[in-house]
Order: C-alpha cells, then structure tokens, then sequence
C-alpha cells in the first residue's frame, strides 16, 4: 500500500513542476500575447523561417492538428490563394481558412474523408505534428509514434506531389534510422530541426524531407 502512495505523490510532484514550468514559459507567455493556440506555433515558424517551407497558393495537410497552432501559423503564410486541411483525433476549434476533419489517422474511413477533401489535387506540403497518447513506457511510445510516421510516409507516397516536402516530428530510439533511411528514398534531401521553443529535454526533432522523388 505504502508503494503505491508513494507513487501517488511522486506524480503529484511531477505533474505540479510540469504545471508551474508550463505556465513560466516564455513560448507560452509569448503564444498568448500573439494569440496563438500553443508554443508550438514557434516551432513551425522558426523551420519555417529557416528553410522556407510556405508559398501563397499552396495545398497543405497538417496531420495532428490540435489545437491548431501548426495551421494558424500555415493558413497566413500560404494565403492568398493557398488550401489547408486538418486533421486531429481530438476536436479543434475553427482556423480560418481551414477545413477541419476529427477521426483516427488509422482509419481507412477517415483516411478516405481526407482524400475526399483533396478532391483530386495533389499536396504540396505534409506537416504532422502527431505523437500518440503517451503510456509512459518507452518501447512502447517509441513504437507508436515510428507508426505514426509511418503512415504519414505512407500518406505522402499516395498524395503528395513530385517535388513535394513533408516535415514530420519523431522522437530517436528504435526505428529512426530505418525511418531515415525510408525517407531518403523518396525524397531527394533530408535535414534534422531541433527548434529552440522544443524542450531540451524532449527527445524530440522533426525530419524535414524535402523534393520527393518522382
């Protein structure tokens, strides 16, 4: 019994030190007073700023949307002109200029709402921002979150146009080279971005691959 009430406080512990480093955070105090929905607003635009992924008029698919930052900051800079369709497991408040679709990035029923909206057009950008419902058991969320890429590389296979870029968040461990490797592949360069507002301490990084191959 005396294990488990330990354990009890120990996650109460690190629950309040998460709560009180969140709410210190500069990103986060930087986010609200620019009315954006998350910190992760600066990760996409310092990539972005960096290696120019946004043009007007684009079609981009932002997998693993919510809250929406990612397509905040997409929707301006692929505007005028520019398409943007997101999807999330969990529900998201409007964005302008976004279409929104809720479901499970696994479903084949979802899979097809998506290719639906497309309506024929080929994307020009991928971003996922996805990871899995973390369980805390690292083999275990390394393998889900590799699967998660995986998909989104199977995605970019189908609908993602010659020339097309796609920029995706992993965490290193097992797969990643094997992930790497896939990429490289189809795509002719592929870099490594570790933006300033993602936590040192976060295992972390995005993989931008850039002008897949025909």
């Amino acid at each position: 019994m005396s294990g488990k009430i330990e354990s009890k406080v120990k996650k109460n512990k690190t629950t309040k030190a998460w709560i009180t480093e969140h709410v210190n955070d500069a990103y986060v105090q930087r986010a609200r007073v620019e009315g954006w929905r998350s910190r992760a607003a600066f990760k996409l635009t310092e990539i972005d700023d960096k290696d120019k992924l946004f043009k007007p008029g684009m079609t981009v698919v932002d997998l693993g949307s919510a809250p929406g930052s990612w397509s905040q900051v997409a929707a301006k800079r692929i505007a005028p002109g520019g398409r943007l369709i997101a999807l999330d497991l969990l529900p998201m408040e409007p964005v302008h200029g976004v279409l929104f679709i809720q479901g499970d990035f696994h479903e084949d029923a979802v899979l097809q709402a998506l290719t639906d909206a497309l309506d024929g057009r080929q994307v020009d950008l991928v971003l996922s921002d996805m990871a899995p419902n973390m369980s805390g058991i690292g083999m275990v969320d390394q393998a889900r979150v590799m699967v998660l890429a995986e998909l989104t590389l199977e995605f970019c296979a189908l609908h993602l146009k010659p020339g097309g870029d796609m920029l995706t968040k992993v965490f290193q461990g097992d797969g990643f080279m094997e992930l790497r490797h896939a990429l490289q592949q189809q795509f002719q360069t592929l870099q490594m971005r570790k933006p300033a507002a993602s936590r040192n301490r976060s295992a972390e990084i995005y993989l931008l691959a850039r002008n897949k191959k025909a």
